[in-house]
């Protein structure tokens, strides 16, 4: 399976960083199966940081690597990725012990329906509902070492402005 990295710099090593804000599934690296998610990322970061270019690294995943390792799959919202997604964005010093965790992307829109919950403006059966008539992309998130090892870097595609 191809996966996707949208980055300002050629990722042909990838490697676990400590974001500077919260996310979704915690510190790691991020990919998705979506060309379109990736390229996305990379032009709104062009934009924000007045790039001379960017590239949507591409990434072979051994699938089969994966089964030693300890993973979270979500193939939808559900309460658990609510709750895990909440966790990991609001919990100050919050760490799982996931090898890789794979779910939806919670985008801009997603965010403001997430606010709407933690504000108790609406409750969670009422957040999932709204969520599941979003069309989310999906994103991987790989949390190790042990798991960045499934991935084989394929090529970097540059992105200009």
């Amino acid at each position: 399976m191809k996966l996707y990295h949208g980055s300002l710099e050629l990722v042909t090593t990838p490697e676990i960083r400590k974001p500077n804000r919260t996310l979704d599934y915690g510190s790691g690296f991020y990919t998705t199966t979506s060309y379109q998610q990736a390229f996305e990322w990379v032009q709104r970061r062009l934009d924000e940081r007045k790039a001379d270019k960017g590239f949507v690294n591409v990434y072979e995943l051994n699938e089969s690597m994966l089964g030693g390792l300890r993973c979270l799959f979500f193939e939808s919202p559900t309460e658990e990725w609510v709750d895990f997604v909440m966790k990991n964005r609001t919990q100050r010093g919050f760490v799982h012990d996931y090898d890789v965790v794979y779910g939806p992307v919670a985008n801009d829109r997603v965010y403001a329906s997430f606010a709407l919950y933690e504000g108790n403006i609406i409750d969670k059966q009422s957040l999932i509902a709204e969520l599941k008539t979003y069309k989310l992309v999906d994103q991987y998130l790989f949390h190790t070492s042990d798991a960045l090892r499934a991935l084989s870097f394929l090529e970097g595609k540059e992105v200009l402005p």
